[in-house]
């Protein structure tokens, strides 16, 4: 149903409700700005909802320039609410403790402060719970612990600035909408609120009760935003501006309860996708529910070391958060707070790392991709035919064509990860219907490659969008792509590891044509990658360093830098067996590995910096595709190496979760990984990165396609002596394995097969 909506010079009218803009109001109904920092955050997200606050569950900052950036509760690239603050007569609580260990909710206990002479310090307990399911939800619980009667004020305030996550992430805007807010305040019957807006529905027995806050916003494109807040149990006395306010009394030892709900809207549709609950318990239950049901969807992995089982759990449970609605499908997102959002290279590689915990993952993630494929020429938003999109932003930035995410195409690397992971999740699956219904995706793909592959044969990279990326592989900062002097290169750039994925595309798509019967397509493809191959090792070779250059520019030259580009290549095959070796010994040498993982650039660059977000510091994904390339050439000992230091990382890590990146500082003694400051958590290729280490210790080679499971010389480290896999998928058949280390031996055994795959064990 279309909203009605109806705009006049002063007053804005939408399905009956009249909004004023907000700089009508009298300025002592304006929130206060708060400038301090609170730090460290917390996180929880519920598909497309995420919400960062404080440790004590609020959010303090009430503008671009206040308080932590990336606090807010968040929907559809958009913030809906920029303040969130508890309050006990005016003074934040004293936090006791606090937890989003279930990352979609948070337990927070704190008390009182020493209200003068009225309030002893530690008399009042505060019991808070927030919940995300299509809302938010928070229900406070209020406990008097003195012996006598207490009475204080208890109040929330809450804001809305509605800004654009480009914004929050430093993105100036030269105009923006109008807030708005109701002209009177909301009193109605509350309904259960749907997919489709709020309905008033099978009413709550305490519906005659219900108030409303509404906070609204108008954007640029007329689209009307608003976060409805609809408070719960014991109704706020008053309203200062947009704070509530409770007056409370309490005898000794009695608790009472106060509660709301806020649901998102745009023009009066539901924001979010996901179906909102009524209550706290009802979306808690569903979330529970919802997360039961992944799991037992999944590949169970255990071992016999509780903190090796701490990492496992979170890396799954971070998994089943991060999944997020497109439409019809499901993918992950890329990473909380900045990447909440659809991306082609990250949602790929993250896939491709988890077809071992479940390959539905990767069969939505290349349906998903396939419909956003390229179809046209367009400079903008860098789209051609065939081309796998970069990042789809739902923002006003992007419905304004501000930015180009609508969605932008800038990226070099999707389109081959994408055949890469089409040709992987058939070895997985045997899934010949998803082949088929893909195979022209695949195609056009392909001639993607070939007609940029027709300049230079190599495909490259330059931005033709204003407001695009200027470098479009997976370190895409603007520093990052440099020569071994320290300078910045230039012109088209011709990344090693993509080269890389281009040689394993053809070879993946020449079986998959042969297959097919499809000849012609599979010798073509089959002599490209040869000669891709030997063309390779002549021109990225620094024969000086015995090692592989991160590039060629736009003259062909060499960007002859020491960096972990090489490493991505290493399990492909597009390197000389000799040439393979040399770039895995110099990835070890002290001034790249740290002791934690790898650097992203050698710390004798002259544009080292350990806290470089490309130029220095340490990926766990990029650490993860290094390691599984040191196993396919057989170096074990160094792979399980690299597999023990992310796992050391990970374990000072807050709830054993491996961040988006960390400094690459060197590792001494005890001392712990040094964080990066703005790194996202929980990220998708960083969780997956635990599974695919996991894939790589115990070595599994499938092939669905011929009914086999081949497992190759599987290798436990010293710190674990069992691994199983419960539930583990191949084709159609379900089995649990069992590795176990003996001395410098690892055995494993079939402890049950629901299935006739044959599975092979090759010592």
């Amino acid at each position: 149903m279309t909203p009605d909506l109806l705009i006049t010079q002063d007053k804005i009218s939408l399905d009956g409700k009249t909004f004023i803009p907000a700089e009508q109001l009298p300025i002592s109904e304006w929130p206060c700005v708060v400038s301090e920092r609170p730090q460290p955050t917390l996180t929880v997200k519920d598909d497309d909802l995420f919400l960062v606050t404080d440790t004590i569950g609020n959010i303090s900052g009430c503008s671009l320039n206040d308080g932590n950036p990336s606090m807010g509760l968040f929907c559809c690239d958009t913030r809906f609410l920029n303040r969130l603050e508890l309050q006990i007569e005016g003074r934040s609580p004293t936090l006791l403790s606090s937890t989003a260990e279930k990352g979609f909710s948070l337990s927070i206990l704190c008390t009182n402060p020493r209200i003068d002479d009225r309030l002893k310090a530690d008399s009042i307990g505060i019991r808070r719970e927030i919940v995300l399911n299509g809302a938010l939800f928070e229900e406070i619980e209020i406990s008097n612990y003195s012996t006598t009667t207490v009475s204080f004020e208890l109040s929330i305030s809450f804001d809305a600035d509605f800004v654009d996550l480009f914004e929050v992430r430093g993105y100036e805007r030269p105009q923006r909408g109008k807030l708005l807010r109701l002209v009177e305040p909301i009193h109605e019957d509350a309904g259960q609120f749907n997919g489709d807006g709020a309905v008033p529905v099978s009413p709550h027995p305490e519906a005659q009760k219900a108030e409303f806050l509404t906070l609204a916003y108008q954007g640029l494109d007329g689209l009307i935003m608003e976060s409805r807040i609809h408070f719960q149990h014991y109704l706020p006395d008053h309203f200062k501006g947009y704070t509530a306010v409770w007056r409370l009394e309490l005898a000794s030892h009695e608790t009472q309860k106060i509660g709301y709900r806020i649901n998102l809207f745009t023009n009066n549709t539901s924001s979010s996708t996901v179906s909102a609950a009524f209550t706290l318990g009802q979306a808690k239950a569903a979330e529970m529910m919802e997360e039961q049901n992944w799991v037992q969807q999944i590949t169970r992995i255990s071992s016999d070391k509780s903190t090796l089982n701490h990492i496992i759990n979170r890396a799954e449970q971070d998994m089943y958060l991060l999944r997020q609605s497109f439409g019809k499908y499901k993918t992950v997102s890329a990473g909380v707070p900045w990447f909440s959002a659809l991306f082609g290279r990250d949602s790929i590689i993250t896939a491709s790392q988890t077809l071992i915990l479940n390959s539905q993952i990767a069969k939505e993630t290349l349906q998903l991709l396939a419909a956003y494929q390229g179809k046209t020429e367009d400079e903008w938003r860098e789209e051609e035919p065939g081309k796998i999109l970069h990042e789809l932003r739902l923002g006003e930035m992007a419905r304004c064509q501000e930015i180009p995410h609508t969605p932008y195409y800038g990226t070099v690397d999707a389109t081959p990860l994408w055949l890469m992971l089409y040709g992987e999740y058939y070895i997985w699956t045997n899934d010949h219907e998803t082949l088929e219904q893909l195979w022209p995706n695949a195609l056009a793909a392909m001639e993607w490659i070939d007609r940029n592959l027709q300049a230079t044969g190599y495909l490259s990279y330059y931005r033709k969008s204003k407001r695009g990326l200027a470098n479009q592989g997976w370190k895409d900062s603007g520093d990052c792509i440099v020569d071994r002097k320290g300078d910045l290169a230039n012109g088209t750039i011709a990344l090693c590891e993509v080269q890389a994925y281009v040689y394993s595309a053809k070879i993946r798509l020449a079986e998959i044509a042969r297959m097919k019967k499809r000849l012609d397509l599979a010798d073509r493809w089959q002599e490209e990658a040869k000669n891709l191959k030997l063309r390779f090792n002549q021109d990225f070779w620094i024969e000086d360093q015995d090692f592989c250059a991160l590039a060629l520019d736009g003259e062909g030259k060499q960007v002859d830098s020491v960096t972990s580009n090489p490493g991505h290549c290493l399990q492909l095959g597009i390197f000389t067996p000799e040439k393979a070796y040399s770039v895995a010994e110099r990835l070890r040498a002290p001034d790249m590995f740290n002791g934690w993982g790898i650097r992203t650039l050698s710390s004798l660059s002259p544009a080292y910096n350990p806290m470089g977000y490309h130029t220095g510091s340490v990926w766990p994904h990029d650490n993860s595709l290094i390691a599984t390339g040191l196993r396919s050439l057989g170096l074990i000992d160094q792979a399980l190496e690299l597999f023990q230091g992310i796992l050391d990382m990970t374990n000072h890590q807050p709830y054993q979760r491996p961040p988006e990146l960390f400094c690459g500082y060197e590792r001494n003694g005890d001392n712990a990984p040094v964080q990066y400051p703005v790194a996202c958590t929980p990220q998708a290729w960083a969780t997956g990165s635990v599974f695919q280490m996991l894939q790589m210790i115990v070595n599994l080679v499938p092939d669905a396609q011929n009914n086999c499971l081949r497992i190759i010389d599987p290798a436990l480290p010293e710190s674990i002596n069992h691994l199983s896999f419960h539930n583990l998928r191949v084709g159609t058949t379900i089995l649990d394995l069992e590795f176990e280390r003996s001395g410098n031996t690892t055995a494993c055994r079939v402890a049950k097969k629901r299935g006739n795959l044959r599975v092979v064990i090759e010592a």
